[in-house]
């Protein structure tokens, strides 16, 4: 090894500086059994503090993908629930739209029946009254003497007027004890004319004969005994109402007797009835509490007419002689009530009674009296009509879509009335069914949310492909980028490294478009480029560290070149390694010269004593090395010896 010895300042520039000065180097070619070098500057420290950052910011990648993601699905929740509440809330509106048009249809059309039925019966009495009173006269007779002549054809037009199916109508005239013989013979005597009028009229009645009908006919006026299940001669005392023509002309369903001489009064709801009938000499309709069909008990109203001695209304003198009742069925008159045949199905019809009641069956003398609540609930469903039950039956869900208008109001002055009786007010409540929703139910719920999910899933899966697509990308560019910068790193040291990518970055910056002006010949302008400074720092303190093999030149003249690669190769990376260990920067390596420095580009107060340490390490390795390598390159490789030489600056 030699000794250091002076030498003028030398500089990698041109100058005058008395002190050595480092700047860019041009990068070696020689990578030793694969391995890139690393530069001495280079530390595990830094290293790991770059793959704790990259670790770190990959995270923050990871975690803004996530909340992307994220925000994407709330995104599709949001607007999935979004559409499928519009679009039920359209169908629910259009639904409740549809049923206020049904309700305000039943409300109307049951009103229009209902005075037309209230008109019809009061024209009707007024044509008996009227008719009777000539009749009557002619014959020198007077009331309750007396029967209403083509009674089923009138009874039968009555009806169809009033736009009620089967109704049962009922003719009584009133009868005091001192008419009660006379009237009981006048009534066996029509009877037969009756009968056979009514078989005329009416058609078939199951094969019945009018003989059949009179052999069914009590002679005299009866009451209904319950309690023993037996009929009875009325009392001799009071007035009585026996039934004398009904329409249409059937047997009791109880009991295989007609009707006829039936006193009404028997029946403690008919007889209150009648007693309001006669105070307010106007119409009355019960509550609900008599049973027309007994297979279905569905619910019906008595409508009770009255009939004067004279059809003058104004005459205030004119007395009551009789009446017409008619046992309205509601669930026939909810039949046909829509106007338009294919209108929905559904519709539940409250109808309610102001009055209270203790009802019994008109037309069952055997069933005892019970107590009813004043509701019956039917659904209508198109041209048909279901009874429902005694009670408020419709669903509690529909509360806020109820309908409620007065359907039977008579105007009666309460005044009248006598104490303890009561005239009822009907009012109709009309509400949907599940039946009529599940009309207006339709997909368009599921469809149109699928859509929106649809779209926003191509949406989630266009931006997943896209984002591996970047990564893909990205991963290339960094691989490229983390070899460019490895290339570098076996050039420079780190700090001039960052230099570099720092002073190219600020003029990335400050590049202007002025600048970007092209030539003639469509080349930029580099003049700027040239008269920016140099990147070069001062280092006063430094130990140069020149190495080549003695011997070299012989040796590689007999070898191969693939040789002469394997013998360097290895000398070299053996120099890399203490190099790397003591902090020498190597500098380049020319030939079979490899040059270094200590004390730079990190300054060290003992660069001095660092370049010797290397040559005696450097020498040692040297001779391991080509003993080892005698073998493979030949007898005289261990002959090559390691020529070092040191310049030190202060």
């Amino acid at each position: 090894m030699k000794g250091h010895r002076q030498r003028p300042p030398v500089t990698t520039k041109s100058g005058t500086s008395h002190q050595l000065e480092f700047g860019t180097m041009q990068p070696s070619s020689n990578s030793i059994n694969g391995e890139e070098p690393v530069p001495p500057s280079s530390s595990p420290r830094q290293a790991g503090k770059s793959s704790t950052v990259a670790a770190r910011e990959e995270k923050n990648v990871f975690r803004a993908k996530l909340l992307v993601a994220l925000i994407l699905l709330v995104a599709v929740c949001v607007v999935a629930t979004f559409t499928y509440l519009l679009v039920d809330s359209q169908e629910r509106s259009n639904f409740e739209s549809q049923f206020n048009g049904y309700a305000s249809e039943v409300v109307s059309v049951s009103r229009e029946r209902t005075s037309q039925l209230f008109n019809a019966l009061d024209a009707f009495s007024v044509s008996v009254s009227s008719q009777a009173a000539g009749e009557l006269q002619l014959r020198n007779a007077s009331w309750p003497l007396y029967r209403i002549p083509d009674w089923s054809v009138r009874a039968q037009r009555l009806t169809e007027l009033t736009g009620v199916d089967d109704p049962f109508l009922t003719f009584a005239p009133i009868v005091g004890q001192d008419d009660r013989k006379a009237w009981e013979e006048f009534a066996n005597d029509a009877y037969p004319i009756l009968y056979q009028d009514a078989i005329a009229k009416e058609g078939d009645k199951g094969g019945a004969t009018a003989k059949e009908f009179l052999d069914k006919t009590i002679p005299f006026i009866f009451n209904a005994d319950v309690e023993n299940y037996d009929l009875v001669p009325s009392p001799e005392n009071g007035e009585m109402i026996p039934s004398f023509q009904q329409y249409p002309l059937e047997f009791f369903p109880s009991v295989p007797i007609m009707p006829m001489n039936y006193n009404l009064l028997s029946q403690k709801e008919t007889a209150n009835v009648f007693t309001i009938t006669q105070a307010i000499m106007g119409p009355t309709i019960t509550s609900f509490s008599i049973r027309v069909d007994l297979n279905t008990q569905a619910s019906g109203s008595q409508i009770m007419q009255p009939i004067y001695d004279r059809a003058d209304t104004s005459d205030e003198d004119r007395k009551m002689v009789g009446i017409i009742t008619m046992q309205l069925h509601w669930l026939d008159y909810f039949k046909n009530l829509f106007l338009e045949e294919n209108s929905d199905d559904g519709i539940v019809v409250v109808l309610k009674s102001s009055c209270p009641t203790h009802g019994n069956s008109t037309l069952d003398v055997t069933e005892q009296p019970t107590s009813h609540d004043m509701i019956v609930t039917y659904q209508i469903d198109g041209s048909n009509a279901i009874f429902l039950g005694e009670e408020d039956l419709h669903d509690p869900k529909y509360d806020s879509l109820e309908v409620a208008e007065t359907f039977i109001d008579l105007g009666i002055d309460e005044s009248k009335v006598p104490q303890g009786l009561c005239v009822p007010t009907l009012t109709l409540h009309v509400y949907p069914s599940e039946k009529l929703e599940e009309k207006f139910e339709t997909s368009n719920r599921i469809i149109y949310t699928s859509v929106v999910v649809t779209i926003f899933a191509f949406t989630v899966l266009v931006f997943l492909l896209y984002d591996f697509v970047v990564a893909r990308l990205q991963t290339k560019v960094m691989d490229r980028i983390n070899k460019q910068d490895m290339i570098v790193a076996n050039v420079f040291p780190s700090a001039i490294r960052d230099r570099l990518y720092k002073a190219q970055g600020n003029a990335l910056q400050q590049s202007q478009p002025a600048d970007k002006t092209m030539n003639g010949r469509g080349f930029k302008n580099k003049s700027s480029d040239m008269e920016s400074a140099p990147l070069a720092d001062l280092f006063p303190n430094t130990s140069i560290i020149f190495a080549d093999i003695a011997g070299f030149t012989a040796w590689s003249s007999a070898r191969e070149p693939q040789q002469v690669f394997i013998l360097l190769e290895n000398i070299y990376d053996a120099l890399d390694k203490i190099a790397q260990r003591l902090a020498i920067f190597k500098v380049e390596t020319v030939g079979d010269c490899y040059v270094g420095a200590a004390g730079l580009p990190d300054p060290m107060d003992n660069h001095a004593v660092v370049a010797c340490m290397f040559a005696r390490e450097a020498l040692k390795k040297m001779k391991d090395t080509t003993h080892q390598m005698e073998v493979s390159l030949g007898p005289d490789t261990a002959a090559l010896d390691l020529r070092i030489g040191i310049h030190r600056y202060v």
